[in-house]
């Protein structure tokens, strides 16, 4: 393969004819502005026409049920190798999809339950096996040298006791030329009808199947023997000949437990599968859970004893008589203090309660009341395993499936490096095992070590589905491919951006070609190969300002023509500092006593109003729960209880926190997310930030316009009226294929335009209102100079680094980032915020170095206009410019959940037990 990948003329989006040279077989960095080009050339250009070329290369009855690919405007790609993909998204829907099945280790795990497990017997605790041929003549074998044994096998009738089916079963024994049969120690002959008599058909019979002496030549009869008496009823009894209590043994290839007879199907790894009908538990499906008695809405607070109102139904009038079911339960003692006993006691009353109750369901407000206490919860039958009892029988190392994939990964990591089999067993599992510790060891590795196996990949991140593939792609092993990733380092710690650093670079001397787009400091330091793309956003960017080593890029002159990103590594440019803290009003703090969710145990936070607060940690330490989980619902219950409309008509809610003090301090909660801002073309900036309002009403107030008696409803694409009506203001129509993906086409009547020819006869300043919707939100703040009120709308969108985007621009092309800040920016349109709370989720997800600056400008005009800021975050620049911080951990998933510390950065950087501090440290002092 040539060396070099080489771009020319690439013109995608907003990348003006650029020429690019990149290495193969190395790390690549891209990075620049937001809008400067980078997702264009890297995604839009490279990848897209490496699809383009694999699909070009199917036969054209394959291609018929694919995608047509439109080639990237781009003059000509050479040297291109075939690429992977590796976005920052988590598509998965799923209900059946796990962190274990997204990784294939559960394809592994159940073929080593299948060929290396043991199987036992629930009823008798006793381990079941097969007795397979060989063994059986082996063990025989080793019975004393000289002794005699009758090798006997039960005759067994389809319906016994039926007379006239043994004589015929009889006859055709005797056919087949077995000539003795055999019952307590006496053979009687078929020869001889009359001795028949003397036997007890209402006891065992068995026939008679050879006479062995045990030397060590007699290994091949014994199992011919064998073989014999399992080919006619399954199975062999051996009795010592000639002794007046012989030694019997039997021997059954049938996968059965020998004390009680209970039989076992024979492993296999579609027996292990919740996507099968073998293995799924019947009852659920192998979903896990199904609708039923929710205890966490039952007994909301655990804190709370019997008499206290633990049993939330327990605490109506109605019902109250539920009490005098657990009679000898301690009522002032805690639920969660009382004895595993007296808590089952409970349990099993409030079994008993609600079927009593609803043998008047027929009653609408029976119905309703139950309901109120009705979700999804784990499934009774299957404990929430997925998985048919009969799986369940099977143990690795004493260990179910279901237990193995309840560890988190560190866990599992552990437990397969330390695992001992017995030889046989070791010899079968060996390569099994390898590719699953593989997998363990690269998830461990990317800093996933806090997820549980059976993690749903639906309730996984971006960031985590992200590394998730990025391992599976490592443990793959694939040579000579081209990895695109896109911002891999999004809700890693500081600490773990090493370890990914180590997993890009392993991609890499695997003879991979890796190009990153990333934003990380420490990753653009690893890089072998940089590329800047700017200097500005949109039509300002799409320009090469720099390409080549770290060391050339530090090396680079200063001056304001250099690279944007060169300036803020070399230290020419920083993040805006903050001269000092706010200092915490100790009446103005909301306090969360007793927080409990997730891995969040019991946990008492305190978040001060009237400032920017921070909440750091390690991946999994707590932080989305503690946020989004905890502050944000108990909050949101509150505010709509206060507005007199709680939710579900006041049904229970899982009580994550015991009490929120000061909580009336709060007026409003606003979380902003990075979901979209819409979910149809025609939503867009404008018309979210409401200033799409004013600029129909300057059309509408032109001459011509007021001539023709349109309103502004005719310059709207959402309503009947000026629109176009073939696609319905989309500009674009969907075209349905019967067999092949839908098909989305220009508008022929429009030509994309979304207006009827008449409305776009109306002018504003020589602009029609489609034109307009084409001015990037830079170009309209110099348009619109007349609009006062129209430029309060638009600017906000310019401060948060969004001046690139077109006034029209479709939501469905914002990234989340992008779309997080067009939402930040309405609000700062507000005149007033006092009383809000401001809840963010990692704002500066996609954010260069210099977008980070007017993130937090625009941050400190919420504080001064009266908000009060909650911040997830990671990034090292945002957690300085805090003035509080709260640090959760120590480690992630299980060993987290804790308030490691809290207190300003200068705290919590000399705070020993805080990763966090470790790095801040760095950049503080």
């Amino acid at each position: 393969m040539d060396e070099l990948l080489r771009i020319r003329g690439a013109r995608v989006h907003n990348l003006k004819n650029v020429d690019l040279d990149l290495p193969h077989n190395r790390l690549t960095v891209i990075t620049g502005v937001s809008g400067s080009g980078k997702s264009s050339l890297v995604f839009d250009t490279i990848y897209a026409e490496g699809q383009r070329r694999y699909v070009e290369s199917l036969s054209a009855y394959a291609r018929q049920f694919l995608d047509r690919m439109e080639k990237p405007d781009v003059d000509d790609i050479d040297g291109l190798a075939p690429p992977i993909a590796i976005r920052q998204k988590n598509t998965t829907r799923n209900p059946r999809s796990t962190v274990a099945t997204a990784t294939e280790i559960y394809d592994y795990l159940r073929l080593l339950f299948a060929r290396a497990a043991e199987t036992w017997c629930p009823n008798c605790q006793v381990r079941v096996e097969r007795d397979t041929v060989d063994p059986v003549a082996r063990q025989m074998l080793a019975q004393p040298e000289g002794s005699r044994w009758y090798a006997l096998f039960p005759i067994k009738t389809t319906h016994p006791g039926d007379p006239a089916e043994l004589r015929d079963h009889l006859f055709d024994l005797r056919k087949r030329g077995f000539a003795r049969l055999f019952q307590n120690g006496r053979t009687f002959e078929f020869s001889s009808p009359e001795s028949l008599l003397d036997l007890d058909f209402s006891h065992d019979v068995f026939i008679l199947a050879d006479r062995l002496v045990i030397r060590p030549d007699q290994m091949q009869r014994v199992v011919d023997t064998v073989e014999l008496c399992y080919r006619e009823a399954g199975e062999i009894l051996f009795e010592q000949a000639g002794e007046a209590e012989p030694l019997r043994l039997r021997f059954s290839e049938r996968f059965a437990c020998r004390q009680c007879d209970l039989e076992f199907p024979v492993p296999e790894p579609s027996l292990f599968s919740f996507n099968n009908p073998q293995g799924a538990c019947p009852a659920c499906q192998g979903f896990g859970n199904s609708v039923d008695y929710d205890l966490s809405l039952i007994i909301p607070d655990p804190s709370r004893s019997l008499n206290d109102g633990a049993v939330d139904p327990w605490t109506k009038p109605n019902y109250d008589w539920g009490i005098d079911l657990v009679s000898n339960v301690p009522p002032d003692t805690p639920f969660e203090d009382l004895s595993p006993d007296h808590q089952s006691t409970v349990i099993k009353a409030i079994h008993r309660f609600f079927a009593q109750v609803e043998k008047k369901k027929y009653k609408v407000h029976v119905r309703v009341f139950l309901a109120r206490y009705r979700g999804y919860t784990d499934c009774r039958a299957c404990e929430g395993s997925r998985l048919r009892p009969e799986a369940l029988n099977l143990r690795l190392a004493g260990q179910t499936i279901a237990q193995i994939v309840r560890l988190n990964i560190a866990q599992a990591h552990h437990f397969f490096d330390s695992l001992q089999l017995p030889p046989e067993a070791a010899a079968i599992a060996g390569k099994i095992l390898v590719e699953i510790q593989q997998r363990l060891k690269f998830l461990n590795s990317v800093g996933l070590e806090y997820l549980t196996l059976d993690r749903l990949s639906a309730t996984l991140s971006g960031g985590e589905a992200q590394r998730i593939q990025l391992a599976t792609c490592l443990g793959s092993r694939l040579v000579g491919a081209c990895y695109v990733l896109d911002e891999p380092s999004i809700g890693l710690h500081s600490r773990d951006t090493e370890r990914l650093i180590r997993i890009l670079h392993d991609l890499r001397d695997l003879g991979n070609t890796v190009l990153v787009v990333e934003h990380d400091a420490d990753v653009i330091r690893a890089a072998d190969h940089l590329i800047d793309l700017g200097p500005g956003a949109g039509e300002l960017g799409g320009q090469i300002t720099f390409a080549g080593s770290l060391k050339k890029l530090l090396g680079n002159g200063k001056g304001r023509n250099g690279s944007l990103t060169g300036r803020y590594l070399k230290g020419e440019l920083r993040t805006s500092l903050k001269s000092s803290r706010r200092p915490v009003n100790p009446k103005r703090t909301l306090k969360f006593v007793n927080c409990r969710a997730n891995n969040l145990r019991g946990i008492d936070v305190e978040v001060p109003l009237d400032m920017m607060t921070v909440v750091t940690g390690v991946s999994g330490s707590g932080k989305s729960t503690l946020v989004h989980e905890v502050i944000h619902k108990a909050l949101e219950t509150r505010l709509k209880r206060q507005a007199g409309g709680e939710p579900r008509e006041a049904e229970p809610q899982k009580a994550r926190c015991a009490r929120v003090e000061r909580s009336e301090l709060v007026r409003e909660i606003i979380l902003v997310d990075q979901s979209p801002i819409g979910r149809t073309p025609r939503s867009n900036p404008v018309t979210y930030s409401k200033a799409f309002d004013l600029i129909r009403d300057l059309f509408a107030r032109t001459p011509e316009a007021d001539k023709r008696g349109y309103t502004p409803g005719h310059f709207s694409f959402n309503v009947a009226g000026g629109r176009c009506e073939t696609c319905q203001g989309d500009g674009t129509v969907t075209v349905e294929m019967q067999f092949l993906a839908d098909v989305e086409l220009v508008c022929e009547d429009c030509r994309g335009a979304r207006y009827k020819p008449a409305i776009l006869d109306i002018r504003y300043k020589g602009l029609n209102i489609h034109e307009v919707l084409q001015l990037t939100i830079r170009e309209a703040l110099g348009f619109f100079t007349e609009s006062p009120r129209l430029l309060a709308r638009l600017q906000p969108m310019a401060d948060v680094g969004l001046g690139y985007l077109r006034l029209g621009q479709s939501a469905t092309t914002l990234s989340g980032g992008e779309a997080q800040r067009v939402k930040l920016a309405a609000h700062l349109t507000q005149a007033s915020h006092k009383g809000a709370l401001y809840l963010f989720d990692e704002p500066t997800t996609g954010l260069h170095f210099h977008d980070i600056t007017r993130l937090l400008d625009a941050f400190e005009q919420l504080i001064k206009k009266g908000a009060s800021l909650l911040i997830i975050e990671h990034n090292l620049e945002v957690i300085r410019h805090a003035d509080w911080l709260i640090d959760l951990g120590p480690e992630g998933g299980a060993q987290g959940g804790q308030v490691v510390a809290a207190g300003p950065p200068e705290l919590l950087a000399q705070a020993p037990a805080s990763h966090t501090g470790r790095f801040l440290r760095q950049i503080l002092f």
